[in-house]
């Protein structure tokens, strides 16, 4: 039984699909107007996890996160350098895959943009004017009306009054109201434009997103998220926008989720917050991260916290995250080494002069306290997604997996066969936790240590890296046969390389 913190009743809900076996998401995803930052990686990789989850359990996942292409900072970005909107957008849109490449973060199913559903767009904004829930201005804007939807404000709990209280609104005589938002906003002199039933000009923010999560997933759908920066007023008036165009107050979204801010000292770092991405002094964006610390390091410091609470983002505690990381990667190496004995048929055969019950033997027990532990893992997830909790049941297995190997390595147990199986489920268990927090699927860095036996040396992944990347670029130019020749000659010395929609990883065998 799945349960998630729903931000719309502000309480855990049991999870109920729309469609049994299947997930449906959508997560607003950036404005490509500068490098990706660290305030943006946090909702992506939380919905990663997500979505692996999901896909463990074996629902059929749909997701899907739009890129705001057209957008005012975009324009001024690119008016401040002296090229065109679509070289600022393509140009961050790159290093945003880049980023989420090395953090591995999966690709969605769709990646939509605001340039590309035009038509969508302007199609929903018409049905908002016939239904007397938007007007036109005279010059070709359009604004929605906040005083025709009386709910208006349900996400956020805020009336209008509070709205007006609590907000600097831009003074504009034109609008019915203050608070009322602009749906099309009419075209500017070096502005891009599309022409539309009101003339030339561009869509607003918030109708982007309604209308892209409409056209892909339907007028229902399981989740809607973001950072809690969008709470208000972009999710609220996405709510208000698609309910009045539908006709229908319980469609849209069902489950709102959002993340908490990553903190920086004492500043804000959300997906909008350009101050912050200025004032990094070197450490902020996400390749300066990558440049110093792995992806995975930077992901699960991203894990360590549940999505909700807030995350203080300073380099100490990247730095723990890399101890912490180098633990878990010692028992990935321990367990390979184990498995390579197995494989190897060095584990002897059972004399019967002992009792080597699952029960009773040391491999038994670890066994036990594995499957518990993966239990303890599932549930931590099944609870709001709580992947602090679930990377600590891992790290509980790394140490017992650490134990064991020690008293392995020292000759205090005797490596005999009716162990082998035992030890293959728990590597299992431990990777199928790896899976779903997202890690190992980068070549696993290996700590010097007097094991050097039964673990692959530093070297080993260096080269390793060298040989992929050498691989790749012929995939790149199309030539199979060399490709296939660096897997094949791989293979044969051991090494398996699988290709994945993230890259290659490789395996010992």
């Amino acid at each position: 039984m799945i349960k998630v913190y729903n931000t719309m009743s502000r309480s855990k809900e049991i999870f109920k699909p729309l469609k049994k076996n299947e997930v449906s998401i959508y997560c607003c995803g950036v404005t490509p107007y500068n490098a990706p930052h660290i305030g943006n990686a946090r909702p992506f990789v939380t919905w990663d996890v997500i979505r692996r989850f999901f896909a463990k359990l074996g629902y059929k996942v749909r997701y899907v996160q739009n890129f705001t292409d057209v957008d005012d900072k975009i324009i001024n970005t690119a008016n401040e350098l002296g090229v065109t909107w679509k070289d600022v957008a393509e140009k961050n849109i790159a290093a945003y895959f880049k980023s989420m490449d090395a953090l591995n973060v999966r690709r969605a199913d769709f990646y939509p943009r605001v340039s590309e559903t035009m038509d969508d767009i302007i199609k929903m904004i018409q049905t908002l004017v016939d239904k007397g829930v938007a007007y036109v201005l005279e010059g070709g804007d359009v604004f929605y009306s906040v005083e025709k939807i009386p709910n208006y404000g349900k996400l956020s709990r805020r009336t209008l009054d509070d709205m007006l209280a609590g907000a600097r609104v831009s003074v504009d005589e034109r609008k019915h109201h203050p608070m009322d938002f602009a749906l099309w906003k009419s075209a500017k002199p070096g502005e891009p434009s599309w022409d539309s039933p009101w003339g030339k000009g561009r869509p607003g923010w918030h109708i982007e997103c309604s209308a892209m999560s409409l056209k892909f997933l339907g007028e229902k759908f399981d989740f809607h998220g973001g950072g809690s920066d969008l709470i208000f007023p972009h999710h609220e008036n996405e709510i208000a926008q698609s309910q009045a165009a539908l006709g229908d107050e319980n469609s849209f979204a069902q489950y709102w989720l959002h993340n908490g801010f990553i903190t920086k000292g004492s500043e804000k770092v959300s997906k909008s917050n350009k101050k912050m991405a200025q004032s990094s002094k070197g450490f902020f964006t996400v390749e300066e991260i990558l440049a110093k610390y792995s992806g995975e390091v930077v992901r699960l410091l991203l894990l360590q916290t549940h999505y909700r609470n807030p995350l203080e983002f300073d380099e100490e505690r990247v730095r723990d995250a890399q101890d912490f990381f180098g633990k878990l990667a010692k028992a990935y190496w321990q367990l390979d080494g184990l498995a390579r004995k197995i494989h190897a048929g060095e584990f002897v055969k059972d004399t019967g002069e002992k009792n080597f019950a699952i029960t009773v033997s040391r491999a038994g027990g670890l066994v036990e306290e594995g499957e518990r532990l993966l239990s303890n893992f599932y549930a931590a997830m099944e609870d709001d997604f709580n992947t602090a909790l679930a990377i600590t049941h891992m790290f509980e297995l790394a140490r017992e997996i650490s134990d064991y190997y020690d008293e392995f390595a020292a000759g205090k147990i005797l490596p005999v066969t009716i162990d082998g199986g035992i030890l293959l489920r728990v590597q299992e268990i431990y990777m199928e936790m790896a899976g779903i927090i997202g890690i190992f699927e980068q070549p696993v860095p290996v700590e010097q240590s007097d094991e050097k036996s039964d673990a692959a040396p530093e070297l080993v992944n260096a080269l390793m890296k060298i040989i992929l990347s050498l691989r790749q670029d012929a995939r790149a130019s199309k030539n199979w046969s060399a490709a296939d020749k660096i897997r094949d000659e791989l293979k044969a010395a051991g090494i398996v390389v699988e290709d994945t929609p993230q890259g290659a990883t490789w395996k010992l065998v």
